[in-house]
């Protein structure tokens, strides 16, 4: 399964601080379809992401009945991305095709 989208970069400042974007709502009960299938943990959902020039593995994380994409560190610096930018996402959920 694949998704593409844009979102605004956020900054997480919990106990292990991140940056995400959201999945859009429209997705997300797709996700959660899919999540029935290929989560493990506490609901994560493994994915093969995509900004730009560079791709990485992840996990969407569960959040308040969506799913937020953790941006690492070096995407970001790759990619001079920093929160509040806005940037085009492609998604694919492994183990979903």
């Amino acid at each position: 399964m694949e998704l593409e989208f844009s979102g605004k970069v956020w900054f997480w400042r919990g106990p292990a601080p991140f940056y995400f974007v959201s999945v859009p709502d429209e997705w997300c009960a797709e996700v959660r379809d899919a999540a029935e299938v290929v989560s493990y943990g506490w609901g994560m959902v493994p994915v093969q992401a995509r900004i730009g020039g560079t791709a990485w593995s992840t996990a969407l994380f569960p959040k308040d009945g969506t799913y937020a994409v953790p941006l690492k560190a070096a995407v970001r610096t790759r990619e001079n991305i920093d929160e509040g930018d806005n940037v085009a996402l492609q998604l694919r959920i492994h183990g979903v095709y």
